[in-house]
C-alpha cells in the first residue's frame, strides 16, 4: 500500500533523508524511529506530498504521489506531531467538514463512533482550540480516521494523552490496521513501538540502518535474543555516532 523507492530529500544543501527504501502493506504497523533529525518526520512529510523529494519515487497504493498528489492524498491520513485546530470549529464541526472534505457517505453513525472512541462525546459543541493537547490529539486522531483511509502516518500520536489515552490510542491504532490499512507510526515512545509495530524501521542521520521484524534487528545488531528495542536502538545508533 505504501512503497517507498530511493527517498533523498535535501534542505539547502543539507541531505536530510538519503536514498531511503521500504514497504508497507495492508494491515501492517511500521514502527519509524530514530534520534532527533534522523530523517523521520521528513520521510513522513515526503509521502504525504508536503514535501516534495529531491530523488525517488513514492506510492500509495498504486498511484504515484509526484505524479498524482489528490488522487493519492484521498488515501491517506496524517497527523503530525503537534495537530492543528481550526480556530473557529467546534470538536463536531471539524468531524463534519473532514466527512465533507472527503465526500464521506453516510458520515452520521461515525460521528457518534468516533466522539465515542476518542471520549469526546461531552466536547462536541466545544471549540476545538480550547481542548486541551491530549484531547485535540484525539479529535485530529479522529478526523484522520474518518474516512477510512487505506494509508495512515501517524507522528507521535501519543504526545499529551494519559495512561487510559493511551490504551485506548494503541487499540484504534492496531483496529486500523486489522482492517486493512497500512500504517506508519513514528515515535520515541520505543516500549509503545515494540508493543504495537510488527516491523519496525531504525534511522540515522537520514539512512536506514536496520529494517525488519524485532528479531531480525536484533540480528542486524548483533544484541542479544531477548534485547529490548531500546537496547537494540541504542547498540544501532551508538555505532552510527561512533563512526562519524
Amino acid at each position: 500500500m505504501i512503497s517507498v523507492e530511493n527517498l533523498t530529500k535535501r534542505f539547502d544543501g543539507l541531505t536530510a533523508v538519503s536514498e531511503l527504501s521500504f514497504r508497507v502493506h495492508p494491515g501492517e504497523i511500521l514502527g519509524l524511529v530514530g534520534p532527533n533529525g534522523a530523517g523521520k518526520t521528513t520521510t513522513l512529510r515526503s509521502i504525504t506530498g508536503i514535501l516534495k523529494p529531491d530523488g525517488g519515487r513514492i506510492l500509495v497504493g498504486d498511484i504515484d504521489v509526484a505524479a498524482r498528489p489528490v488522487d493519492a492524498k484521498r488515501l491517506l491520513a496524517y497527523v503530525p506531531d503537534t495537530p492543528h485546530s481550526f480556530d473557529l470549529l467546534t470538536v463536531f464541526e471539524h468531524l463534519r467538514f473532514t466527512a465533507l472534505a472527503y465526500q464521506v457517505e453516510n458520515p452520521e453513525p461515525l460521528y457518534e463512533y468516533w466522539l465515542r472512541a476518542m471520549e469526546l462525546e461531552e466536547k462536541r459543541d466545544q471549540l476545538a482550540t480550547t481542548l486541551s493537547r491530549g484531547m485535540q490529539q484525539k479529535l485530529a486522531i479522529a478526523c484522520a480516521f474518518l474516512h477510512d483511509p487505506r494509508a495512515i502516518l501517524l507522528d507521535e500520536p501519543l504526545t499529551g494523552l494519559d495512561p487510559r489515552g493511551i490504551r485506548g490510542m494503541r487499540a484504534s491504532i492496531r483496529e486500523r490496521a486489522d482492517a486493512g490499512a497500512a500504517v506508519v507510526v513514528s515515535s520515541h515512545q520505543l516500549e509503545l513501538v515494540e508493543r504495537l509495530c510488527d516491523r519496525v524501521l531504525i534511522l540515522g542521520r537520514g539512512r536506514e540502518l536496520a529494517q525488519g521484524t524485532l528479531g531480525e534487528i536484533r540480528a542486524a545488531s548483533r544484541t542479544p535474543e531477548h534485547a529490548t528495542l531500546e537496547e537494540v536502538f541504542f547498540a544501532l545508533t551508538e555505532t552510527e555516532q561512533d563512526r562519524t
